[in-house]
């Protein structure tokens, strides 16, 4: 297939969709809703070079190891629009297409954070094969339904919140907080989300944030462990409360006015290199995408642009993943064309985007961690309190915050 048809065959969709009587609309949108398998032979063309390709960490010669790489992207999770679930809120909107991609995105990148936390860096997926049981529990959280902890429902109603209404465009910033809050209600994976504020991370309220206290005298002492991705979970009621939580670290940044600062290019580019990696959300205005790696000076990414119908846990308990991984050629980006808004996943101290202090300024007001609030329902049903969610409003971004 030439890239002018492909162009041709996206650019088709919305017209003939107007062209047709809502009666068929259905049936138009299941044509296209699949199309992205179509072109799982079509390969945007890669130039023909020894350079490194990296991705969330991990190296790649694109001469020598194109199925490689190929098969490491599509092992991520890949969250697109989706239609035919329940209305979020009872009354609102049933598909996300035209205004979730931010969300999509943030999704896809904490994904890849509990990928890493149960399943590590080096898990790969393959089509049809049995998978385990942890990454069944990973792909549920973020199903498209209310009792789901990150799904499309928790997030557009915890926006509510951050002065977003349901069915509005999110910023990564939003996004990050949003998650933020959804993370206080997972047991499970028990994470601290850690959003930096005007380009400052700080250390000392990081580690406030993971440490845990101990359930008695005979817990072991509260000493970070030497790596952040221990997998140390509580299952079940045992007694034993890890002393540090694993952290999912977010600097939302602007390096640039209207377009990202060249400057910036080469520490950007280097922040996925770093093992610890879990990209960035960014992309153009109204536009998000969920940047993965790069080649030279292109950005690899994932795009959410696609609509797909709901997919649901079948009778077994398991879920029909084969939508949610992306089967074609990564897409790609100059990093030029970035929107000089993003929110990085990292954690690297020679870089120069952003500050890393020891101490806490005295300038700022005081740092309270983030704690569950006191309510009687369970973590997916608060939200739709709008009470409560004045309770857990944030205040402006980029702001130090406590619920």
């Amino acid at each position: 297939m030439s890239q002018g048809s492909l162009r041709a065959s996206v650019v088709k969709l919305p017209v003939e969709l107007a062209q047709d009587d809502s009666w068929r609309m259905e049936s138009v949108l299941s044509k296209y809703e699949n199309q992205i398998t179509i072109f799982t032979e079509y390969l945007e063309e890669y130039p023909n070079t020894d350079e490194l390709v990296w991705i969330l960490g991990k190296q790649h010669l694109l001469k020598t190891e194109k199925s490689k790489l190929l098969s490491d992207i599509s092992a991520r999770l890949w969250f697109t629009y989706r239609r035919k679930f329940s209305p979020i809120g009872g009354t609102g909107p049933s598909s996300d297409a035209g205004w979730g991609c931010m969300l999509r995105c943030g999704q896809m990148m904490l994904a890849q954070a509990l990928i890493c936390r149960h399943l590590g860096r080096d898990w790969s997926w393959e089509k049809q094969k049995e998978q385990p049981k942890e990454y069944q529990r990973i792909l549920q959280c973020f199903l498209d339904r209310k009792d789901c902890c990150y799904s499309i429902h928790q997030m557009a109603q915890m926006g509510v919140g951050e002065g977003k209404s349901i069915g509005e465009w999110f910023g990564p910033n939003t996004v990050a907080q949003v998650l933020k809050k959804l993370a206080l209600f997972d047991e499970w994976n028990s994470l601290a989300v850690y959003v930096s504020m005007d380009n400052t991370v700080v250390i000392e309220d990081i580690k406030k944030m993971c440490r845990v206290l101990p359930l008695s005298a005979d817990t072991p002492g509260d000493r970070p462990p030497d790596s952040l991705t221990a997998s140390n979970q509580s299952k079940g009621t045992s007694a034993y409360c890890p002393a540090w939580k694993p952290l999912l670290l977010i600097v939302p940044l602007r390096l640039g006015i209207n377009q990202i600062n060249p400057v910036y290019v080469d520490a950007f580019k280097e922040c996925f290199k770093m093992p610890q990696s879990l990209g960035a959300l960014g992309g153009k205005p109204n536009n998000a995408y969920y940047f993965i790696g790069f080649l030279g000076d292109e950005l690899i990414f994932l795009d959410p642009h696609t609509t797909q119908t709901f997919v649901d846990t079948e009778e077994n308990g398991t879920v029909n993943d084969q939508t949610f991984h992306c089967l074609q050629s990564p897409q790609r980006m100059n990093i030029l064309n970035l929107d000089p808004s993003v929110a990085l996943e990292i954690l690297k101290e020679n870089l120069r985007m952003f500050e890393l202090v020891q101490k806490h300024p005295s300038h700022w007001p005081p740092f309270i961690p983030p704690a569950k609030p006191e309510v009687t329902t369970t973590g997916a049903e608060f939200i739709d309190s709008n009470e409560q969610l004045e309770e857990l409003d944030l205040e402006e971004d980029f702001e130090i915050l406590s619920v």
